[in-house]
């Protein structure tokens, strides 16, 4: 069985544990990370709850915030806010979350729930864009949520993680998204 739990990055003068957008699992929260410019890591291990919203922490930060709830190291739920640029949710290792959501990948393929081979019977099943921007939107957005956080990137390199397959954690995908979006080089 691999983790279950959150991963938490924003960016405070203070202990993001501190804030009053995560006093509800404060007791809980781990630094894994503080960097002098701010920037920290926060874990909850958890196969269940809420740690709240990042509207919230970054509305109250003034910075853009995140948070990856990693399903048992086979996919990350992604959750993003920024003060200026809003919130957005995505997925990393997108094939492990359709089938954790016994959702289809939306792409009219056969392996779609409930589709025939030629794609067309459409089994009223919701499929992963239903729950999660699909990568090419997620990248356009992370690139927002970055320049807000005072870093120009690429579309690109934030694409290439968001379809990429954990290898062999899902959890590298998360560190090497923070890598691309500048906040937390490898």
């Amino acid at each position: 069985m691999g983790y279950w739990g959150y991963l938490i990055v924003g960016r405070s003068e203070r202990p993001l544990a501190e804030t009053d957008a995560l006093r509800a699992v404060r007791d809980g929260l781990t630094v894994r990370e503080r960097r002098d410019d701010g920037w920290q890591v926060w874990e909850y291990p958890s196969g269940d709850g809420d740690v709240g919203s990042m509207n919230t922490l970054a509305l109250e930060t003034d910075a853009p915030a995140l948070f990856g709830y990693v399903m048992d190291s086979r996919c990350v739920v992604l959750e993003a806010a920024a003060p200026e640029s809003g919130a957005w949710t995505t997925c990393l290792a997108r094939e492990a979350m359709a089938g954790y959501l016994g959702a289809g990948q939306g792409d009219g393929g056969p392996e779609d729930e409930g589709e025939g081979e030629d794609g067309d019977e459409g089994g009223g099943g919701l499929t992963l864009d239903d729950y999660f921007l699909e990568p090419g939107d997620a990248a356009g957005r992370a690139v927002d949520w970055a320049a807000e956080a005072g870093h120009r990137v690429n579309a690109g390199p934030l694409l290439d993680v968001l379809t990429s397959e954990p290898d062999p954690l899902a959890e590298n995908l998360f560190f090497r998204f923070l890598d691309r979006l500048g906040v937390l080089p490898l």
